[in-house]
């Protein structure tokens, strides 16, 4: 390995044929100084767009933790007062408190890389409300303490929905705000044209995660000067300095263009600079509890679970059929109600049935409440060039075969609901890609199978995304996004915006 000298600061042959051409004086990334220090407009600013992140993120961070005190004080002695005087009753509030809210925090419940993105923040407040229950108990038990059951049985639930309900209004406030362009992170984009052209159109799809792309830097200091409207701002030899000149506070490295030893030391240059990386591997819409890290002699594999496990696939079972069940009781009256208005006013059967492909590709006989006029099949012909829908789909926002009890069906999802009946048979899931038909199949290209390795669902991500809005490809995308990476803490959240999207009967027709 050859070391040259470039103002004083070493840097070796092979790193410079890693990092190719170059828009500023090179400088070692393993150095004490990996970038020269100087003021631009651009870090001046930036300085300040980044303290204010930091700002609110730690205000965020703050007030999170002062409602959950509150929340979890308020339950604590309202369940005391039925059994100790008010003083007592307040000091047991204030115990409840302190508890709640340092369980929350032993399993980094208040951490910013949490907070308000993702389901690490709803999974901490379970993980914490289990580990209260567990204290409450132990403490019984040894100090013979008289512990009441609804502390442990209705005080931990209680409260564990409470701050679940208080988060999602808090993140909903804060996706907003990053709707608007407010409490965002300046980030810098590295790699190769084309992977770093995906990930500048996955985050500026999704501007709720928090990340402002502000510049690229590209393998070669001779590429465009803009990718998708981002500027390119130099070479890959060159992140670390215009880390510096522009304050960012994320670098992204995407592609491969970087790797092994140039990644080790590039963390080391960032760490001075005062930024964050972040390293989006090439494997793509693979995430979640497929991907974990192994560390092995020395080196960090990422394994990716190729088969779900068995236990997973049992609870998602039982938390289909039994919700199914129990949903299918309780909706029974508001079903024959709309089968009995569907038999008033057209002709025809209430319920119609059809065969849809299943997991694995086994047929099945769908059921849905009957929205269309009996002969809506013969006149889909007569109707094909008015077609609005992409791809495999057939679809029109004014479809004159659709009946007018039918179009307030569709609009609430409740022709949907004898689907409840399959999911408790096992022919679908509450949750999971959207149930195809055979003709669908037959025309599938070759990644589109994968979706048939799940079973379909009443419901899912295409469902809470824009239901009939969606084009067909970003319909496909999204349900080989589930059956790639879906857990049961995913289908929870799934069932949850599920119920917001039909209150609204947003895409709907």
């Amino acid at each position: 390995m050859t070391l040259t000298a470039d103002r004083g600061v070493l840097w070796s042959g092979d790193d410079f044929d890693r990092r190719r051409q170059a828009r500023e004086p090179r400088r070692s990334w393993a150095s004490m100084q990996p970038f020269e220090a100087r003021t631009t407009v651009f870090n001046v600013s930036g300085r300040r767009r980044a303290s204010a992140w930091r700002a609110v993120g730690h205000r965020y961070s703050l007030v999170t933790a002062g409602m959950d005190a509150a929340i979890a004080g308020a339950v604590g002695f309202a369940i005391a007062t039925t059994y100790l005087p008010l003083g007592q009753a307040a000091l047991a509030g204030l115990a409840g408190a302190a508890l709640f809210t340092v369980m929350v925090a032993t399993v980094g419940g208040y951490s910013q890389e949490r907070l308000g993105d993702g389901p690490g923040e709803f999974q901490a407040v379970l993980r914490a409300a289990g580990l209260v229950a567990v204290a409450l108990v132990a403490y019984a038990f040894l100090f013979k303490a008289s512990v009441p059951r609804e502390a442990v049985f209705v005080g931990v639930p209680l409260v564990a929905a409470s701050a679940s309900l208080v988060r999602y209004a808090r993140r909903r406030r804060l996706h907003e705000a990053r709707r608007a362009g407010a409490a965002m992170r300046s980030t810098l984009v590295v790699g190769d044209p084309s992977s770093v052209q995906r990930v500048i159109a996955d985050l500026t799809a999704a501007p709720h995660h928090g990340y402002r792309i502000d510049g690229l830097c590209l393998s070669s200091a001779d590429g465009p000067d803009e990718i998708a409207g981002v500027p390119v701002v130099g070479a890959i030899a060159d992140v670390v300095q215009v880390v510096a000149d522009r304050a960012a506070e994320v670098v992204i490295i995407t592609g491969s263009s970087l790797s092994g030893d140039a990644l080790r030391r590039l963390s080391w240059a960032l760490g001075r600079a005062g930024a964050h990386m972040v390293v989006a591997p090439d494997i793509v819409e693979v995430s979640g509890p497929r991907l974990s890290v192994r560390p092995t002699a020395g080196l960090s594999l990422l394994e990716v679970e190729v088969d779900t496990p068995r236990r997973r696939l049992v609870v998602k079972s039982i938390i289909d059929e039994s919700l199914a069940l129990v949903a299918g009781v309780v909706l029974l009256p508001l079903i024959a109600v709309a089968a009995i208005a569907i038999r008033v006013t057209s002709a025809g059967p209430a319920l119609f049935r059809q065969t849809r492909i299943g997991v694995d590709g086994k047929p099945f006989t769908i059921w849905k409440l009957r929205t269309m006029y009996v002969d809506a099949d013969e006149r889909r012909d007569a109707l094909m060039a008015e077609n609005e829908g992409a791809g495999l789909l057939f679809k029109l926002r004014e479809d004159p075969r659709v009946t007018t009890v039918g179009r307030l069906l569709r609009k609430y999802s409740l022709d949907e609901l004898p689907q409840l009946w399959n999911v408790v048979r096992g022919d679908m899931s509450l949750v999971g890609p959207r149930p195809p038909l055979e003709a669908e199949v037959g025309a599938y290209e070759d990644e589109v199978h994968r979706r048939l390795c799940v079973k379909p669902g009443l419901t899912g991500l295409w469902q809470v995304s824009g239901r009939s809005d969606l084009e067909w490809d970003e319909a496909v995308r999204l349900d080989l996004r589930y059956a790639d990476n879906w857990s049961v803490a995913m289908d929870l959240m799934i069932l949850w915006k599920t119920g917001r999207a039909v209150i609204t009967g947003s895409g709907a027709y």
